[in-house]
């Protein structure tokens, strides 16, 4: 047994799919230029456990090789109901009608090279009693370039300028506010965009908040892989990788207190491994 999605659900869940596929392969091309021959690792998963999969579940991929330490691309199809309480604080849900499903792709992938960005980009579709569409991008260099960081929020702005004069500006102040680590009082990376609740209230909303969401991902796809095919042999001294290491610290500590997609995870019984591949493989705290 297995869930039945609607035409909205498997169209989104079918594209967070492609995506997952095609981004795979262009990190796995970087690692044979790089004279890898790392490839990713693909393990299944079911909500609880539950073999026959009525709640859902999902794929989770996870590569480490010369130039990715560590990447995870999860992909997640999933439904039930919010534990009563974790049902208040989402959009569209409540005691009265805690259910929900949610499909989504997950990303993050921590460089071997200090001077290649680490980076985070997630897109997800979600229903409860309301139906939208949340996502975003954003790299986190230990080293930050000028040059990276404009090229990658100038790709991600084409990107929006299509879809809203004013989507670039308000999710880029949305990331800048989401990703900032209060008992440090610094912000995690170098901003990118961030944005949720885009609603879908008929099909023609549906097909404009979907069109923006691809357009995102393409963005990302496009960009992301051109930034570290020009750092990942940048020669890096052991400063550079102390300063790496403790910069993943504090990524550390953002997705473990802060961050959103940890705790929705964690609250819908989503795969532990899955939910926690976004930690570095080695980190320090000094």
């Amino acid at each position: 047994m297995t869930m039945t999605l609607d035409s909205q659900q498997a169209a989104a869940r079918s594209w967070f799919e492609s995506l997952r596929d095609r981004i795979c392969a262009a990190f796995e091309a970087i690692e044979r230029e790089a004279g890898s021959d790392a490839s990713f690792a693909y393990t299944p998963w079911n909500r609880d456990n539950d073999p026959e999969g009525k709640g859902g579940g999902g794929v989770q991929g996870l590569m480490k090789g010369r130039v990715f330490e560590k990447v995870g691309v999860n992909v997640s199809t999933v439904g039930g109901a919010f534990a009563p309480e974790f049902a208040k604080t989402i959009h569209g849900a409540g005691e009265e009608n805690p259910s929900f499903f949610a499909t989504g792709i997950s990303l993050v992938a921590h460089m071997a090279n200090p001077h290649a960005p680490a980076v985070h980009m997630n897109m997800r579709f979600l229903n409860t009693t309301k139906r939208w569409f949340g996502g975003g991008a954003a790299p986190t260099p230990p080293i930050p370039y000028a040059e990276d960081t404009d090229a990658f929020h100038a790709r991600l702005k084409a990107a929006c300028d299509v879809h809203g004069a004013d989507y670039y500006e308000r999710f880029k102040k949305w990331a800048d506010d989401y990703f900032w680590i209060p008992h440090r009082q610094v912000h995690r990376g170098v901003g990118g965009i961030f944005y949720d609740h885009l609603d879908v209230e008929d099909d023609a909303g549906f097909d404009a908040n979907f069109a923006f969401t691809r357009d995102v991902g393409e963005a990302f796809l496009d960009i992301f892989p051109r930034i570290v095919r020009a750092r990942m042999a940048t020669e890096a001294s052991d400063e550079d990788r102390q300063r790496m290491l403790t910069f993943r610290g504090r990524y550390a500590e953002f997705n473990l207190v802060y961050d959103r997609g940890t705790l929705f995870g964690l609250k819908t019984g989503g795969n532990i491994d899955a939910i926690l591949m976004s930690l570095p493989p080695v980190a320090v705290w000094e």
